[in-house]
């Protein structure tokens, strides 16, 4: 297809001619001035995919941005003018709207940029084709760069030079995986992209640990992430972002068994499988992706429990399990025991316990300090005592919730406590 010139028109599109963005670009758009929607909301509208971030790009320089928003009442937020971004809210929604404009210079991450008019000398500066799409207000689509074949042939390839592309955010490295396992058919990812990552790899020791981690994360969940995975590793690359193990086959098990119980995709859960084995391993990643501390606990647990779980265990004893440790570290643990264990990803036994909370909810302990304190325990240690063995009993039995059998529990329990010795 000729660069420029278009075969689509979104014509009708309700995130389009609804809500803010119209009367945003009904602001920039005119007076000798045009914006567009451009990037990731034209490609997933393109796709028939849900459209949930909107960036606008304009001929109209910063200044005179934030002359026109703030005359119609918009709030702007200078977030990135150097570069010429500027975010504008509108009822509460924000959106990115940046100057066109040409990369004079960069490094790594950073660039000296120039302000300009021109649509297709700004779209040749974004990484890959399918991202460098814009569309007017009335929905047409401008393509410069061939994304519109690479969209309809669900190709990521980047724009121009890739080795260019790449040294100027080695990040996109990630991101050409991650677009690769969101949006590709699923095969090999572009050959020539992928020797222009491999060539480019040392530049990882250029990227901060946040931004590594947010793109992984994606990746994980990504429809077509382990046939991307896979070709991570063949390329050498898998092993600087995590550095340590991989674990392929369990990720992929991981996949089905999310599947097979209908739960959504999980990046902690996915990322656990593809790279704890041990608790040593979650340490690892914790520090070399900065994650969060739910993040590290989460793999920690994972680390610990994955082993200790089985179908073998019987009902009583799963109950007790998720009673203790909650319904998202045992379905944590229960996908990841059933990942690398031998049953397949159509194990009835496996897929039992692995939905256990969604058809058992754990009840509360129905006993507190103070029913023990009204029959006559005193504070400390025997107190302790008593609450501890009268929990430990009615998990035993089976979670009851018949008075007779919680006196009992009671009653035991106080006997029990009476023997602890005072400290």
């Amino acid at each position: 297809m000729t660069a420029g010139a278009t075969s689509h028109n979104l014509g009708q599109a309700t995130w389009l001619r609804a809500g803010a963005l119209p009367r945003l670009l009904g602001v920039l758009d005119r007076d000798g001035e045009e914006a567009r929607v451009v990037g990731g909301a034209v490609r997933n509208a393109l796709l028939g995919l849900a459209v949930e971030e909107i960036d606008v790009a304009t001929t109209a320089v910063p200044d005179e941005v934030v002359r026109r928003v703030s005359a119609a009442g918009f709030k702007s937020v200078p977030t990135g003018i150097e570069h010429g971004t500027i975010t504008v809210v509108i009822d509460k929604h924000p959106f990115e709207v940046t100057t066109l404009r040409q990369d004079l210079e960069t490094y790594g991450r950073h660039a000296k940029v120039a302000f300009g008019r021109d649509w297709r000398t700004d779209a040749e500066r974004r990484d890959f084709t399918i991202n460098a799409l814009s569309a007017t207000r009335d929905g047409t689509v401008y393509d410069y760069v061939g994304g519109l074949d690479d969209l309809a042939a669900r190709r990521v390839r980047f724009i121009g030079d890739p080795g260019k592309r790449i040294a100027e955010d080695y990040l996109r490295i990630l991101r050409f995986f991650r677009f690769h396992a969101a949006y590709g058919a699923g095969g090999r990812p572009d050959a020539e992209g992928i020797a222009a990552c491999i060539a480019g790899r040392e530049g990882f020791s250029q990227l901060s640990r946040e931004r590594v981690r947010m793109e992984l994360m994606k990746l994980v969940v990504a429809s077509h992430a382990v046939p991307t995975l896979i070709a991570m590793a063949d390329a050498g690359l898998l092993l600087r972002v995590l550095g340590g193990v991989s674990y392929l086959g369990s990720f992929e098990n991981m996949a089905k068994a999310e599947a097979a119980i209908g739960v959504a995709p999980d990046s902690v859960r996915r990322l656990g499988a593809l790279g704890v084995m041990v608790i040593e391993d979650a340490e690892r990643l914790w520090q070399k992706l900065r994650l969060t501390n739910n993040e590290h606990t989460r793999l920690a647990s994972m680390a610990e429990g994955w082993r200790r779980i089985s179908p073998g265990f019987g009902e009583r004893a799963v109950r007790a399990l998720l009673y203790r440790l909650g319904s998202e570290p045992f379905t944590d643990h229960a996908l990841l025991g059933w990942a690398r264990s031998q049953a397949t990803a159509h194990d009835e036994a496996w897929c039992a316990l692995a939905t256990l909370p969604q058809r058992w909810t754990a009840p509360e302990f129905p006993f507190q300090a103070a029913d023990f304190m009204a029959r006559g325990v005193e504070k400390g240690p025997a107190l302790g005592a008593a609450i501890t063995a009268a929990e430990t009993a009615w998990i035993a039995a089976g979670f009851p919730d018949d008075r007779a059998a919680l006196e009992l529990i009671v009653t035991a329990a106080m006997r029990s406590a009476a023997k602890t010795p005072e400290k």
